[in-house]
């Protein structure tokens, strides 16, 4: 069953009119994606990744 979503604790809209995800969200869903999420609470970074060649 799919989880409802607050606006403004869940996740928020961007300039660009882009749903972005917020961390405590990140956190309450349980697991990282390795989407390099921009408020990524598990510590995954892009730019990381791709300098261990994971990305």
């Amino acid at each position: 069953m799919a989880q409802k979503l607050t606006e403004g604790e869940d996740f928020y809209f961007n300039q660009q009119g882009l749903m972005v995800l917020t961390a405590k969200y990140l956190l309450k869903r349980g697991y990282c994606c390795k989407n390099a999420c921009k408020h990524c609470p598990y510590g995954f970074h892009k730019e990381v990744a791709e300098k261990r060649g994971k990305v």
